[in-house]
């Protein structure tokens, strides 16, 4: 899987099992509501810090954001 989509579908589901909308995690993190948008879509590329930076927002931890479930049970 692209990591960019693998990354938006976690964050995108953290967030909602959080009850979060984009613009709560917009003014926990400092991040836009559009570039939150855009990373829920995968069509952002973060860095590290910037997913640590998001992980923090959302109370998980950062490995949350770039595991593939499909591996869990492996």
């Amino acid at each position: 899987m692209d990591m960019r989509r693998l990354v938006g579908k976690n964050f995108a589901r953290l967030r909602h099992e959080k009850g979060l909308t984009q613009e709560d995690v917009a003014a926990r993190s400092g991040f836009s509501q559009q570039y939150i948008s855009g990373l829920e879509s995968g069509r952002r590329n973060p860095t590290i810090v910037t997913l640590f930076e998001l992980a923090q927002a959302l109370n998980v931890s950062h490995i949350d954001l770039v595991l593939d479930s499909a591996e869990e049970g492996e």
